[in-house]
């Protein structure tokens, strides 16, 4: 098996192919692009999948093109949707458009002999003239076909319009043309783009008389059956102004159990050595989760860097793995700052313990304060406070004038001296 689809395979991320891909692949490098609309301004968790398949391509000694949709972006697919999408004006696809070829070149190596492309098919969609897209494209389609297809099927009942009927087509020319400028000869998706995907490579050997193939990649639901990427929040989106880095970490770190060992093979370069030695110790001792901060490691640090993944996991030890508080960085207090409560004090020599935990609304009362402090449910800076302990001093600050406060086992507030 070549090794593109040896490594995709072993990984669970090989859906179904093309009957000629492997041959195709062994003949030599090919050419293979993936495709991601503009429908917003950031990709989410769930893009990572294809994004990943494009990173094994280039791998394995074959070459990447990253397809933003700025034109198909102004139909919508109608894959996997139950409903027709809403349209977007052409500043906001060419916003969004703008701000995922950002995103999706820091995933690929775009120098060497497999050096990645971006392309953006507004380039060739937005100058077509109808006439001839239907006399030269639309005329290699049966309407019956495309009915047939899952994508359109699934949408009949409920209603399509000609618009989104028609995407099929777009996305297939687009195969076409990627094929005549770049030698495009491999498609990746997801397996909702199957059809699609088809429609493409009978349009290359209609109009050229040449060859290509398709290679899906799997959906991913969680193991309760919910959908991938979705959490009480929201989706967990690639952009930090959408979702922290932190937040980010915080996702992956709570993979469950069930989940971890597939995410590690989806979301990781990690081999294969290293991952089954993973899977060993998540069974032998579960709760250290070691498994599940080298998948939130690997994975923060692919997207948001190497820098921010260590400042998040320092945070995140300190949280809730035992950490001293007293250890971390002022990088790290300002990232945490913006995550949990906070407040700013005015600087004095000590503060009175009741009015610093009222002032970053732990308690709603000074009362209620003081009864948790005699209850021995509180803590600054890692240090458990006594009952009769009224007093906390500014130099007990950490760095950057910050005091760390706890109340309870995971109940966190920041204060910090002003000025």
């Amino acid at each position: 098996m070549p090794a593109l689809l040896d490594e995709l395979a072993w990984r669970g991320l090989l859906y179904d192919h093309t009957d000629r891909l492997a041959d195709a692949l062994a003949a030599g490098p090919v050419t293979g692009y993936c495709g991601f609309d503009p429908t917003a301004d950031s990709l989410h968790v769930g893009s990572l999948i294809p994004v990943m398949g494009l990173l094994h391509l280039q791998q394995a000694g074959h070459r990447p093109v990253i397809l933003v949709g700025g034109g198909t972006g102004l139909i919508g697919d109608p894959s996997g949707k139950s409903s027709e999408r809403p349209l977007q004006s052409r500043d906001q696809i060419a916003a969004n458009s703008a701000a995922l070829r950002k995103q999706l070149e820091r995933f690929l190596d775009f120098t060497g002999p497999h050096a990645a492309l971006v392309r953006d098919n507004a380039d060739w969609l937005g100058s077509l003239v109808l006439v001839d897209f239907l006399r030269d494209v639309g005329k290699h389609f049966s309407v019956n076909v495309m009915l047939a297809k899952d994508s359109v099927k699934s949408r009949l009942e409920a209603g399509i319009s000609f618009t989104e009927f028609s995407y099929m087509l777009l996305q297939a020319y687009d195969f076409l043309e990627l094929y005549r400028r770049d030698g495009v000869t491999l498609q990746l998706g997801g397996s909702d783009q199957w059809g699609n995907i088809t429609a493409g490579i009978e349009l290359i050997r209609r109009a050229c008389a040449a060859e290509a193939n398709g290679l899906v990649l799997p959906l991913v639901t969680t193991a309760t059956g919910t959908k991938f990427g979705k959490t009480e929040a929201g989706a967990v989106w690639l952009d930090p102004a959408r979702t922290s880095p932190y937040q980010f970490y915080q996702f992956w770190i709570n993979s469950d159990d069930r989940d971890t060992g597939r995410y590690l093979r989806y979301f990781t370069l990690l081999p294969r050595d290293a991952i089954t030695a993973l899977d060993a110790e998540m069974a032998a001792n579960p709760a250290r989760r070691d498994a599940q901060q080298q998948l939130a490691f690997d994975v923060t640090a692919r997207v948001h860097g190497e820098d921010a993944a260590r400042t998040v996991a320092e945070v995140s030890r300190t949280l809730f793995g035992g950490g001293d508080p007293r250890t971390l960085s002022a990088r790290a207090l300002e990232v945490l700052a913006a995550e949990i409560p906070y407040a700013e004090v005015s600087r004095a020599e000590s503060f009175d313990t009741l009015d610093l935990f009222c002032a970053v609304r732990m308690a709603p009362s000074k009362g209620a304060v003081r009864r948790l402090l005699e209850q021995g449910g509180l803590s600054v800076n890692g240090r458990k406070l006594p009952s009769t302990d009224r007093t906390i001093a500014a130099a007990e600050a950490l760095p950057g004038g910050y005091f760390l406060l706890r109340k309870g086992s995971r109940d966190y507030a920041l204060a910090r001296l002003a000025g």
